[in-house]
């Protein structure tokens, strides 16, 4: 009955953006996403390029963890814990695939609420990044996306301000490892929040970027920034509605919504569907891959390369 409702609200908030951009049955039916060729280079590049941004990703939440004082993670090991919990973002909630984390990293010698800080830290200071470059997407548009776009612009700001302003920073990192009853880090200070949000504002501008290349090997010539930055912006949005697994609906109705002004309703529909289809691929597969390694491996395997000390 839970998963009913979840799939019913997901179908209503998709349709409802659709239908404030026109988007109907013609426009569906007049998609020809079978049809539709790439260029192969354009096509590998905004691939690799994705594949890799998930990569350092995984990489700077490896980071984390050293700096909340856990062990070194190898960057190579860490990539496949990290794509492998991705897996828990296909579940309705948002909570899987940081506890997907957690217990793969526990094999590691991360102490769980370490491994679980990280996720959620890496978690809040990628969705702002995310929002900073979803930004241009929302101050290009219609007015009243500027509109919303200022209102964003204001939020990443106070956001920002927060993580720099050290007491704020240090209690908030202290008030969750007191609920994890773990005493947290002494040396952690707001200069690792700034570093953090650095490290995950080049990822995304790389998320955004490979999104560009994607809708560019159709042969669709889009502008740059309102079309990279609307991958980001569509990303937050959907991960804000937490019924929807992976935002799924709600990312491709925002998609629409953003595109449409640059390729059409048609294109923008077919690219939103494209799109759905690139991501999960290219992020499931190779976590298909991990998960059987990780499967075959044994448990000492599993914790080589933990840390001396753990």
């Amino acid at each position: 009955m839970k998963h009913g409702a979840r799939l019913a609200l997901t179908l209503v908030v998709t349709w409802f953006i659709l239908d404030r951009v026109g988007f109907n049955v013609q426009e569906l039916q007049a998609m020809e996403i079978g049809s539709m060729r790439p260029h192969a280079l354009g096509f590998a590049a905004s691939v690799t390029l994705l594949l890799m941004m998930y990569f350092v990703s995984a990489a700077i939440w490896g980071r984390i963890v050293v700096d909340l004082g856990g062990p070194s993670i190898p960057t190579a090991r860490a990539v496949r814990l990290f794509m492998i919990a991705n897996l828990g973002r296909y579940i309705p909630g948002k909570v899987w695939q940081i506890a997907g984390l957690a217990a793969l990293a526990k094999g590691q010698g991360v102490p769980a609420a370490t491994a679980t800080g990280a996720a959620v830290l890496g978690q809040g200071l990628a969705v702002a990044a995310a929002g900073s470059i979803g930004l241009g997407a929302l101050l290009t548009g219609s007015e009243a996306l500027r509109q919303a776009g200022i209102v964003g612009g204001v939020l990443v700001v106070v956001g920002i301000c927060l993580i720099a302003i050290p007491s704020v920073f240090e209690r908030g990192v202290a008030l969750w490892f007191r609920l994890a009853r773990t005493d947290p880090p002494e040396s952690l200070g707001s200069a690792h929040g700034i570093r953090w949000f650095i490290f995950y504002l080049m990822n995304w501008m790389g998320y955004a970027l490979s999104f560009w290349l994607l809708v560019t090997s159709f042969g669709m010539p889009v502008p740059l920034i309102p079309t990279a930055s609307a991958f980001a912006a569509a990303y937050v949005l959907g991960y804000l509605m937490i019924f929807a697994p992976a935002g799924l609906g709600v990312r491709e109705g925002f998609l629409v919504a953003f595109l449409t002004p640059h390729v059409g309703i048609v294109n923008a529909g077919a690219i939103s569907v494209v799109h759905r289809i690139w991501i999960t691929g290219v992020e499931v597969v190779p976590a298909g891959v991990f998960w059987l390694m990780h499967l075959r491996e044994t448990p000492t395997d599993k914790r080589q390369g933990a840390a001396p000390n753990e």
